[in-house]
């Protein structure tokens, strides 16, 4: 069975009300059911579960309907492809919540929002680019077992200064 898709166009919404029981959405004039978590899960391409996490976190909200199951704003969609384009991009929830948290009344992130936030991480993100290239260019002489006493590990040990601490592994987090 195929569900049938809408559109997400003009995601845009003005506050929700009730029809025939239903919870519904008006977007841009036009009434749209909102969407349950099946829905949103087979339309964002996320797992019902992660869904959960991410209302136990406070990326995304949902109402209640009178039977207690879960309702999404269409925007919800905006909102899910913000926090994975986030998360694919190497940001923490921690950094993705407090973005979301930065928009006025709990919005939706616009096209605008994304070019403001993207600028605070880029430093962040450029730093990790750097890193992981220094780890690519030095990994041929990488053994990796551990021994940061070895004077010709560039990745853990550059000159061995290390050695002055004994033999053996000396640190296990990554050098500052």
């Amino acid at each position: 069975m195929h569900a049938t898709l809408e559109p997400q166009l003009l995601l845009r919404s003005t506050p929700r009300r009730s029809h025939g029981g239903r919870i519904m959405a008006q977007v841009q004039g036009t009434v749209h059911r909102e969407l349950s978590i099946g829905e949103l899960s087979e339309r964002s391409g996320v797992s019902a579960s992660a869904l959960h996490f991410y209302e136990r976190n406070g990326l995304i909200s949902a109402e209640r309907t009178a039977g207690n199951q879960r309702r999404y704003a269409r925007e919800t969609l905006r909102r899910v492809a913000f926090i994975k384009t986030s998360q694919r991009v190497g940001l923490p929830l921690k950094d993705i919540r407090e973005a979301l948290e930065s928009l006025p009344n709990g919005r939706t992130p616009t096209k605008r929002d994304w070019s403001r936030l993207s600028l605070r991480w880029r430093k962040e993100l450029d730093e990790r680019i750097a890193a992981l290239q220094h780890l690519r260019n030095d990994l041929d002489g990488c053994i990796g077992c551990g021994c940061l006493s070895l004077k010709s590990c560039t990745l853990q040990n550059p000159s061995d200064e290390l050695g002055v601490g004994g033999a053996g592994a000396q640190r296990w987090n990554q050098p500052d």
